[in-house]
C-alpha cells in the first residue's frame, strides 16, 4: 500500500477511534480507556513480533521511560478532552503538536543565544495560537474551556513525546519496540489511575468499545508509522489532517456536534500552521521522524 493511501486510511481509523473513545467515556474513566487501549496494543505487538521472530529487548530503558511518560500523559489528557469537546475540536487541539515543536525550536534558539531566530517559525507559532483562540472561543460559552485547555496541553506533551521518538529512532530502536514500551507505560499508568478511581463494571457494549479503541488505534498507528518510513513527511502531514474532516463528519452525524464559522477558521489556521512548521523543520533536519509514531 502506498504512503498516501496508508495515511488516508490511518486518519480514518484514528477518527473512528475518537468516536469509540467518546462513547466509551460514558462507561469508563480516561485512565481505564488508556489501560485497555495499551493492553490491546501490547498484545498485538507481541503477537506480531512472535510471528516475525523479532526481539523486544532494549538497551535504552531510560529513553523509553521518558518517552512513555510524556506520551502516555498526552494520551490520557487527550482522551479526557475528547469526552467533553466536539470530536473535531479535540482532534485539532491534539494536532497542535507541530506548532508546539516549532515553539520548542524557537525557545532552544533563544536559550542557546542564537541571533538568527527564524521569523517564519515565529509567524507559524503565532498563527497556530490565533487558531486556538478561535477554536476555544465558542467553547467558553458552552462551559468547555477546561476540556479545551486540557486538549491543548495534550498537544504540547505529544510534541515532547514525538521529539523523544526521534531520539530513539536515531539511537537505532525499531518502531515496533517503541510502540511496545509505550503500550507498557500506558498499562502501568492506566492501572495506577484505576487504583485511585476504581474500576468500572464491564458490559458487552463497554467491552466492544474498548476493543474498538485498542484495535483501531494500534492498526492506525502502525499504518501511519509505515507511511512516514516510506513516504514524504510533508505529504504525510498534509494527509494526516484529513482526520479532522473525518472527525467533524462523525461528530455531526453521531453526536450532533456543530462547529461555527469562527471555529472552522481557527481549525484552518492550525492546519496551515502545522503544515508550515512541518515544512520548515523538514528543511533543517535530514528526516522529519518526529511524526513517525502518532500516539492517538
Amino acid at each position: 500500500m502506498s504512503a498516501p493511501l496508508l495515511m488516508l486510511v490511518a486518519s480514518f481509523l484514528f477518527a473512528g477511534m475518537g468516536v469509540a473513545v467518546k462513547v466509551a467515556s460514558a462507561h469508563y474513566a480516561a485512565g481505564e480507556i488508556v489501560f485497555y487501549r495499551s493492553l490491546i496494543g501490547a498484545l498485538m505487538v507481541v503477537g506480531g513480533t512472535r510471528w516475525h521472530r523479532a526481539s523486544l529487548a532494549t538497551r535504552l530503558p531510560a529513553m523509553h521511560f521518558w518517552r512513555s511518560l510524556s506520551g502516555v500523559a498526552a494520551l490520557m489528557l487527550w482522551f479526557y478532552a475528547i469526552a467533553g469537546l466536539p470530536l473535531a475540536t479535540a482532534m485539532t487541539l491534539n494536532y497542535m503538536s507541530s506548532v508546539w515543536m516549532a515553539l520548542f525550536l524557537i525557545g532552544g534558539a533563544v536559550m542557546l543565544g542564537s541571533k538568527a531566530v527564524d521569523g517564519r517559525l515565529v509567524a507559524t507559532v503565532l498563527a497556530g495560537f490565533a487558531g486556538v483562540a478561535l477554536v476555544l472561543r465558542p467553547t467558553i460559552e458552552e462551559n468547555q474551556l477546561w476540556h479545551g485547555l486540557i486538549g491543548l496541553f495534550s498537544g504540547m506533551l505529544a510534541a515532547m513525546a514525538y521529539l523523544q521518538v526521534t531520539a530513539l529512532g536515531r539511537a537505532g530502536e525499531p518502531e515496533v519496540r517503541i510502540v511496545f514500551y509505550f503500550s507498557i507505560g500506558g498499562m502501568v499508568a492506566g492501572a495506577a489511575s484505576m487504583l485511585v478511581t476504581g474500576a468500572s463494571p464491564h458490559s458487552a457494549i463497554g467491552v466492544a468499545l474498548l476493543l474498538a479503541v485498542g484495535v483501531l488505534a494500534t492498526v492506525a498507528q502502525l499504518m501511519m508509522t509505515r507511511a512516514y518510513s516510506i513516504g514524504r513527511a510533508l505529504v504525510n502531514a498534509s494527509l494526516q489532517y484529513v482526520g479532522i474532516a473525518w472527525s467533524a463528519l462523525f461528530g455531526l452525524l453521531l453526536f450532533g456536534d456543530r462547529i461555527g464559522a469562527l471555529a472552522w477558521l481557527g481549525i484552518a489556521l492550525i492546519v496551515a500552521a502545522g503544515l508550515a512548521a512541518t515544512l520548515l523543520r523538514s528543511r533543517t533536519a535530514p528526516r522529519d521522524a518526529d511524526h513517525s509514531l502518532i500516539e492517538s
